[in-house]
């Protein structure tokens, strides 16, 4: 009889114990789901459980297998595949964002269906194999789930041993490097004034060459430009040239440039890189081939410090150190006739530039959403509405609903918000301060600007 009880007391304490540990991990996910956005619940669903503190000696181990000395060593073996179950055994989330970075460099299929099935057990979900990788990241940047122990140096072997040249780029930093992933792309690494020499990679222009607009009968009056305009002189940078540079470091108006342009972010911008705190050497931009949340991710190549691009600053390198932070100029983002109408002294870059190539992605390979994970994203208007970004002098980031904006201001309506002011200029919009100067404005899609200012304002009429 004593034994009897002694095993129902057993059974029924191992009913309390299996009860207790599903509330706790109820609690868990709760904890875990208070500071997430209601919209982020409703797409991607609750979070799993996460725990806190260092990985065990074993999983450290098996990380070092299956990751390490899978790009490193041995490529993917029986040794990687038993270390993969030890990682999806831990029940450990934060693993997920190695598997993740592993998975963009997975060429076999069947590596790939491997991966994505460990990642789909240890975020608690069951995600489809097509797009794999897109969907887990996306599960990890939305549920913001933390970075396992040690990332960056493990992240660091993945990329530098299989893309030649990042070793100086995964530094330390004030960087998120768990959103940091590879665009397809080799870094562009050329000489300043060398842009001409051909690289696998998205070559930036240096200095480029331009005509005045009554010499270029290239462009159609139709075509998008970036136009910008320093101390009175104005160009023009064609979007179908921007599409294949993505980079220009040019001098306007007495004043020396660096322009990026991110075709998934609709974005194009520029920043003053001269008039700089003593010892900084000019910064010449180029694209690493990296993006952060689809927007690219560029560097000095003087330094190899990596500048967040839509933000301006310096995050990692000697130039982070000096707390390097660029001053943006504005770009009106319109079309070639309007443009060249009301800046008739205007220069335009020559038709070679754009390479023979005549690309316009913004409404092909991407119209159905970001081709990149981006993670969650603010639904207050869709992801690839055009806005006009601006920072008010309280700090305070706002964007305007560029439909809306040119509509009231073609009636002629006042946009204003606390300083910013928005304007019409050559068929674009641009916004400056209360007493008209320039603020560095630009346009982008609402998903670049609403994640690199989660905190931004929307005007509304």
């Amino acid at each position: 009889m004593a034994s009897a009880i002694s095993s129902q007391s057993r059974i029924f304490l191992l009913g309390v114990l299996v009860t207790l540990s599903l509330v706790w991990s109820d609690a868990l996910r709760a904890q875990d789901a208070a500071s997430l956005p209601d919209y982020v619940i409703e797409k991607f669903g609750m979070p799993p459980p996460i725990p806190e503190g260092p990985l065990s000696e074993d999983l450290q181990a098996a990380v070092q297998v299956a990751f390490v000395d899978a790009v490193t060593q041995s490529g993917w073996g029986g040794d990687q595949t038993a270390a993969l179950e030890t990682i999806v055994a831990s029940k450990d989330p934060r693993l997920a964002w190695l598997i993740s970075d592993l998975m963009r460099f997975a060429g076999r299929a069947e590596l790939n269906v491997l991966l994505a099935s460990a990642a789909s057990d240890l975020l608690g979900t069951t995600l489809q194999i097509h797009n794999a990788w897109g969907l887990v990241t996306d599960h990890l940047i939305a549920w913001d789930i933390p970075a396992p122990p040690d990332y960056l140096a493990v992240k660091r072997s993945i990329y530098t041993s299989i893309i030649p040249g990042w070793d100086r780029i995964f530094v330390e930093g004030d960087i998120d490097w768990r959103h940091v992933s590879w665009g397809g792309v080799l870094i562009d690494d050329r000489p300043h004034d060398k842009t001409d020499e051909v690289c696998n990679c998205i070559p930036a222009a240096d200095n480029p060459e331009v005509v005045s607009a009554k010499d270029a009968t290239w462009p159609d009056d139709d075509d998008i430009v970036f136009g910008i305009t320093v101390n009175g002189e104005s160009r023009a940078y064609p979007r179908q040239i921007m599409e294949v540079r993505e980079m220009v470091n040019d001098t306007l108006g007495g004043r020396d440039l660096g322009i990026p342009y991110c075709t998934l972010c609709g974005a194009a911008q520029a920043y003053f890189t001269d008039e700089l705190p003593e010892g900084v050497e000019r910064p010449i931009l180029r694209t690493s081939g990296l993006l952060i949340r689809s927007n690219k991710v560029m560097y000095d190549l003087n330094t190899y410090s990596v500048f967040d691009t839509f933000l301006g600053h310096a995050v990692t390198g000697p130039l982070a150190e000096k707390g390097l932070q660029l001053k943006q100029a504005t770009v009106v983002t319109t079309d070639w006739g309007t443009w060249k109408k009301a800046h008739p002294d205007t220069t335009v870059l020559v038709e070679r530039l754009a390479l023979g190539r005549d690309p316009d992605f913004r409404n092909g390979r991407d119209a159905n959403g970001p081709i990149f994970p981006i993670g969650d994203v603010d639904p207050r208007l869709p992801v690839h509405e055009d806005v006009i970004g601006a920072i008010t002098a309280s700090g305070k980031p706002v964007a305007f609903q560029r439909s809306t904006a040119l509509v009231a201001l073609t009636r002629g309506e006042e946009i204003v918000f606390e300083n910013v002011r928005l304007e019409l200029d050559a068929g674009g919009i641009k916004a400056v301060d209360a007493d008209g100067s320039d603020i560095g404005s630009h346009q982008a899609f609402w998903f670049a600007w609403s994640q690199f200012h989660p905190q931004t304002a929307l005007w509304s009429q």
